[in-house]
């Protein structure tokens, strides 16, 4: 018996696009803490503890993800080979300087943002409003950490965009 208002026909794109995102969560994870355990210099007290934040969020997501695919009814991918076959998120050397690491974040941050718009078009197709409510809830919270970490990597004298409105 289906609990679900939602043809499986038209969920099937949506799990295939969430598990894509599984897949992106798990590679960014494991570079997060790859950083975390590899960071040196002057920054070390700030990023150690600013990648631990971003992994146990992202562990965090990743659980949900699976978990939302199992709401749908479907598994979810869980073989490490297949996360690094589909994933657009790329293993990279610990061997960067510190700007190097938030730079390839920031990055990922772009790829993940993507795949969480595929995501919600697809839902969006389904009506599947749970999907939707979750992911946008995501790109929330990853749009300002990327905007922390991008503001990270700017000198003091730079500026962001001028203000619209005359003061």
């Amino acid at each position: 018996m289906s609990y679900l208002n939602m043809q499986d026909e038209k969920l099937i794109p949506v799990v295939v696009e969430l598990n894509t995102l599984l897949a992106n969560y798990h590679v960014y994870y494991q570079k997060l803490r790859n950083f975390h355990w590899n960071i040196l210099g002057e920054n070390f007290f700030d990023l150690h503890n600013k990648f631990e934040e971003l992994y146990t969020d992202a562990r965090t997501k990743i659980d949900e993800i699976a978990e939302r695919i199992l709401t749908l009814r479907y598994h979810p991918m869980s073989k490490l080979s297949d996360y690094l076959e589909i994933s657009k998120v790329q293993e990279v050397s610990p061997l960067k300087s510190d700007k190097d690491m938030v730079k390839e974040i920031i990055n990922d941050h772009k790829i993940l943002l993507k795949q969480m718009s595929t995501v919600i078009e697809k839902a969006n197709s389904a009506s599947d409003e749970g999907t939707i409510d979750l992911i946008g809830a995501y790109i929330r919270e990853l749009e300002k950490s990327s905007w922390m970490l991008n503001a990270w990597t700017k000198k003091t004298s730079e500026q962001l965009k001028p203000n619209l409105i005359e003061s």
